[in-house]
């Protein structure tokens, strides 16, 4: 019997096919530290890694399920960005400084979809800023939006070239105003009647609607439907339309939906709004959480909790506590120590896909 010697296969060859490569890429978790750590692999890895139509692809991939990077927080002072992740994903406060004077008058509105908005009053306009890539738009208040603003940003689905900004103008109690901007058509549209919401509450998406608090009575809840293009009023949950009422979000529900959050001294109530089988919508009430048995708090002898702020992708609160600022995922009910702090400030969560790239630039 001959013997054949068996030949040893090649080794296999790096990933040579660029498209491979970046869908393998496009998949890794949407950490600040992912990309950098890619590009340590090689010199072609970093060049894809780096290149800005990439970075563009991955904050897309990641579009629905972003990291909490960390809040915006509006001391009556300074707003000032607060870091929520460790190293080595922990974003540096100076890579993501408000590109406005502090001295001059503004207040930021909100942020979502990697987008913040705020109201620059010194010059009537209101500022899109990405702080990600350092872009900032700057758009005309349009005439006749009342006294006071009220403004929710997003990227409609599926595109995150353009955005949009839906505005809720109020002028007094009783009379408001609302408009839809386009950063495809650069263009406001008509200005349609709606009613007052609470300025100092940011908006929840929920589909393809804008939810604000409604100011004033009847007490309700905003909706604005994208689609529709125009506001409509919904009741809020039995008895939580009083005036006393200090602490009462409008949120997510779990299984998605629109959610009401109220909170009575420690104690959390998550509403639910529902559809029967013959269409009528009704709230429900789901779970009641005791934060003092989930906090590390005593009822007995501290103040009563405040909510701060709230994250729609990663549908968790902000509550402030005597001992500080904890963040509480009101799915899972894990929570962590967010900011310590003996005093309570209004925090703008920012989620987003962090790619390192071109700092925020001041003007």
């Amino acid at each position: 019997m001959t013997l054949r010697r068996l030949s040893c296969s090649p080794a296999v060859p790096p990933l040579e096919d660029d498209n491979l490569l970046a869908e393998i890429l496009l998949r890794l978790p949407p950490l600040p530290s992912s990309l950098p750590r890619a590009s340590a692999v090689s010199r072609r890895w970093r060049s894809l890694a780096s290149d800005p139509r990439f970075s563009r692809r991955f904050r897309a991939q990641h579009r629905r399920n972003p990291p909490h990077l960390g809040c915006f927080v509006n001391d009556f002072r300074n707003v000032l960005f607060q870091p929520a992740l460790e190293a080595p994903n922990r974003i540096p406060p100076c890579r993501f400084a408000l590109p406005i004077d502090q001295d001059d008058n503004f207040r930021p509105l909100g942020c979502r979809h990697g987008l913040v908005l705020i109201l620059h009053s010194s010059r009537n306009q209101l500022l899109v800023w990405e702080p990600v890539t350092g872009d900032q738009y700057r758009l005309d208040i349009p005439p006749g939006s009342g006294d006071t603003v009220s403004a929710a940003v997003l990227r409609p689905a599926g595109d995150g070239r353009y955005f949009q900004v839906v505005l809720i103008g109020t002028n007094g109690m009783h009379m408001g105003c609302a408009s839809v901007y386009s950063s495809e058509t650069g263009l406001w549209g008509n200005l349609t009647t709606a009613p007052c919401v609470y300025p100092g509450m940011p908006a929840v998406m929920v589909g393809d609607s804008l939810y604000w608090v409604v100011i004033g009575r009847p007490f309700g809840i905003l909706e604005f439907d994208l689609g529709v293009g125009r506001p409509c009023i919904i009741p809020m949950p039995e008895d939580n339309n009083a005036e006393e009422i200090p602490d009462r979000w409008l949120i997510r529900a779990e299984g998605g939906g629109l959610g009401f959050l109220v909170l009575y001294g420690f104690s959390l109530q998550l509403w639910k709004r529902q559809t029967n089988c013959d269409g009528v919508a009704s709230w429900v009430l789901g779970r009641t959480i005791a934060l003092d048995k989930l906090l590390p708090i005593n009822s007995e002898y501290e103040q009563i909790p405040v909510i701060l702020g709230y994250a729609e992708d990663n549908n968790a609160v902000f509550v402030w506590t005597s001992i500080g600022v904890f963040m509480v995922w009101l799915e899972s009910l894990q929570f962590q120590k967010f900011f310590g702090s003996e005093y309570w400030f209004k925090y703008y969560p920012f989620e987003g896909v962090y790619t390192a790239g071109t700092p925020s630039v001041r003007i």
